[in-house]
């Protein structure tokens, strides 16, 4: 038996995934955001201080800065004063925000059913077990 290459695998992880990205892209600058703006959209109910969506999201912290002031801009997002502590800033989503994050969301999901649809049901929870497992 060959041996697996664990580069090879992630290479084409992450070409799946940008493929999916890129095949709605076009849909979803329609909606006035960037990829990466959904991206941050969608973390901020889980994630609502800068520091930890940066951290959950794996981007650099002044690049979520940037991407929070378009989103504010366009309001999408609010920053409010957070009241247990007045040095941080809690992020909220608009419902104009929230509206094109869902609408965003749908279209990734529906590009990566697609993809999905290609496998059995079978295939597809054993794909979603060894996920699990690996994280």
């Amino acid at each position: 038996m060959a041996k697996i290459d664990p580069a090879k695998i992630w290479s084409l992880n992450h070409r799946l995934l940008m493929s999916v990205i890129s095949s709605v892209a076009t849909d979803i600058t329609a909606l006035g955001l960037e990829t990466k703006e959904l991206f941050v959209l969608a973390e901020v109910d889980e994630h609502p201080y800068p520091a930890e969506l940066a951290a959950a999201l794996s981007l650099p912290k002044p690049s979520v800065t940037l991407y929070v002031k378009r989103l504010e801009a366009a309001g999408f997002l609010r920053r409010e004063i957070d009241t247990a502590d007045l040095r941080r800033h809690r992020l909220q989503l608009t419902s104009a925000g929230r509206k094109v994050m869902q609408q965003g969301t749908t279209m990734l999901s529906e590009a990566f059913g697609e993809r999905l649809g290609r496998l059995s049901a079978a295939q597809q929870a054993e794909l979603r077990a060894l996920l699990e497992k690996m994280l």
